[in-house]
């Protein structure tokens, strides 16, 4: 590992971690082995291969973890990633309590970062779900049919906006309150906005 390939913003992000400091230390020097380079996005350590993001360091209150972002395309020979949420499609994680995990994985881990950066190479894409994949709940769907300006306004929204409201309508487990939820969005969809603009 040289030290022309350390960010110096990946330094001050280790010089101010509270947590996880050794881990992500440990990790840091593992994936520089990988020959990936080292940027700082997202306020986390991320390694590149070619411009491509391959993995991203970040740390949670429990764990502290590595992230590929198309994970969900390595073969995980070792059962080890892990999807974070059910609406995770493409990045699994592999987690870590501490750094002694992460020191018996080493090997584990460069093969994983290994075909990480194979699969990149191959330009290998991770098919996401459609929008029209997603279930639209009856609430929603029964305002979509009655204004057709609100379906107009949805459908000219960006698929990622699309699936927002769809999560968002969909979480409360109560008709009332997904009612609710989408009559304070309506405004919103026919400016054209999404869920968080």
């Amino acid at each position: 590992m040289t030290n022309s390939r350390m960010n110096p913003k990946v330094d001050e992000f280790l010089s101010k971690a509270e947590n996880w400091k050794e881990e992500y230390e440990k990790l840091r020097n593992i994936v520089l082995d990988c020959e990936l380079t080292e940027e700082f996005k997202w306020m986390h350590p991320c390694y590149t291969f070619e411009k491509k993001n391959i993995i991203l360091i970040h740390g949670f209150k429990e764990y502290c973890a590595l992230l590929f972002h198309k994970g969900a395309l390595l073969q995980d020979a070792n059962g080890i990633l892990i999807q974070q949420t059910e609406n995770v499609q493409a990045a699994r994680q592999i987690r870590f309590t501490n750094v002694q995990e992460i020191v018996e994985m080493e090997t584990i881990l460069k093969a994983y970062i290994y075909e990480a950066i194979e699969v990149e190479k191959a330009g290998l894409e991770v098919e996401f779900k459609k929008t029209t994949d997603f279930l639209i709940p009856e609430e929603f769907q029964n305002k979509l049919d009655e204004i057709p300006a609100l379906k107009t306004a949805f459908e000219a929204l960006t698929p990622g906006r699309q699936r927002a409201y769809i999560r968002y309508f969909s979480e409360p487990k109560q008709s009332k309150t997904r009612v609710s939820r989408v009559e304070k969005c309506m405004q919103q969809i026919l400016n054209g906005k999404g869920l968080n603009d």
